[in-house]
């Protein structure tokens, strides 16, 4: 259990296209651990392993309620399941995920990344797709996306590809948002 460094642009391994996991071992779980406890430290709702520095083709998501005053609540076995608390977590694992068929309807949602802090813009994307992916022990699934989750396992997947969100916005939109960026920084 680790909390790693998210890189951030402009980190030139944030442009490297993540190679596929082979080998379905311990040293996975591992990173897989460690991802989520970057991503809920972050707090975010969704890490590539390339944002810590680890160019392997794996994703986790866990759409949590984006409720900044949402106490962690451990999960009690007793079957009593009080209304008030925060849903429980969702973690998600996707293993060398494929988008299979992306709808021709598109969607535009406000995105941002913890890589790219700070800055959030309108992306269209498919509204819907279907993914196939492994899990931990290397079997594979096929599942139907959409709302938020299609949105997420996207923009995701485009880190496997060297994509970041702003490298769908135009040149214009892109140049104010990374020098937004420099300015929060030196501030």
């Amino acid at each position: 259990m680790a909390i790693r460094d998210i890189i951030e642009v402009p980190d030139p391994l944030l442009k490297q296209i993540s190679a596929p996991v082979e080998s379905f071992d311990d040293e996975l779980k591992t990173l897989v651990e460690d991802m989520f406890d970057t991503m809920y430290d972050a707090p975010g709702i969704g890490l590539a392993a390339i944002q810590i520095g680890v160019p392997r083709r794996v994703l986790v998501i866990d759409l949590q309620p984006d409720d900044p005053d949402a106490e962690p609540v451990p999960c009690d076995h007793d079957g009593h399941h009080h209304h008030h608390q925060p849903t429980k977590k969702e973690p998600r694992v996707f293993v060398n995920p494929e988008i299979l068929d992306p709808s021709e309807e598109t969607k535009s949602y406000q995105e941002g990344c913890l890589s790219v802090p700070d800055i959030f813009a309108e992306v269209d994307r498919p509204a819907t797709c279907r993914v196939r992916y492994q899990d931990l022990d290397g079997k594979v699934h096929e599942e139907d996306m959409d709302d938020l989750m299609a949105v997420v396992i996207q923009h995701e997947m485009d880190h496997l590809n060297g994509i970041v969100f702003i490298d769908h916005l135009s040149r214009l939109k892109r140049n104010m948002a990374m020098k937004k960026l420099q300015k929060l920084r030196a501030a």
